[in-house]
């Protein structure tokens, strides 16, 4: 007998993009590290697909030394040359000089206390419940994303318009945006373990 057929939010169309949104994306974060990782991928996202960078992420972690914020504040000229170079992430000069702020940005943060507790301070420190029954009703920004994007500016950041911002707080958590049909609704809003990094790669086509 076959296994009843999975219901999903309707944007995965691939393997890596299927197992991307079954195992990652919405699950709460708030590991400081984890939380940079997605904001200086979502800021290289500005412009293109997530599924581009999802492709990449691997490229963008040996690149960025596996998204150490310590190294990356202190990356110069030469460096900067080396990332133009690279094939395997976005070469975009504005991209990557953000990148180099917002690691010496995140620094700053954290000697005022965690990352995690920073930003998750818009939500009021839990994710909160949505329940879309259609893409079109999930909003682009809130007036939590405007809060962020404001602070973050403010503290230096780069790349951190409110779109971005919400596509952030979707991604770690802080916002259930998957459809009230999907199956990681309520698994998410139950509380279900957390799942961690995809590796899965798309079968060639």
């Amino acid at each position: 007998m076959s296994p009843a057929p999975v219901s999903r939010c309707p944007w995965p169309t691939t393997d890596l993009y299927v197992a991307y949104h079954d195992r990652e994306w919405g699950v709460p974060v708030r590991d400081d590290r984890e939380l940079f990782q997605h904001l200086i991928l979502d800021g290289a996202q500005a412009g293109l697909s997530w599924l581009t960078i999802l492709n990449k992420r691997e490229n963008y972690r040996a690149a960025f030394d596996r998204f150490d914020p310590e190294k990356i504040a202190r990356y110069d000229e030469r460096k900067v040359a080396v990332l133009l170079a690279n094939p395997g992430i976005v070469r975009n000069r504005l991209k990557i000089a953000a990148a180099i702020t917002n690691a010496q940005a995140f620094l700053a943060v954290q000697e005022t206390g965690g990352f995690g507790e920073f930003l998750w301070q818009f939500v009021g420190g839990r994710t909160i419940q949505n329940a879309w029954r259609s893409p079109a009703e999930v909003p682009a920004r809130t007036r939590e994303s405007d809060a962020m994007s404001r602070e973050l500016a403010a503290r230096g950041f780069k790349f951190v318009g409110s779109t971005i911002c919400y596509a952030f707080m979707q991604a770690v958590g802080m916002v259930n945006d998957h459809l009230a049909s999907c199956f990681r609704h309520a698994e998410l809003r139950d509380g279900a373990p957390a799942s961690r990094q995809t590796t899965v790669r798309p079968r060639p086509r």
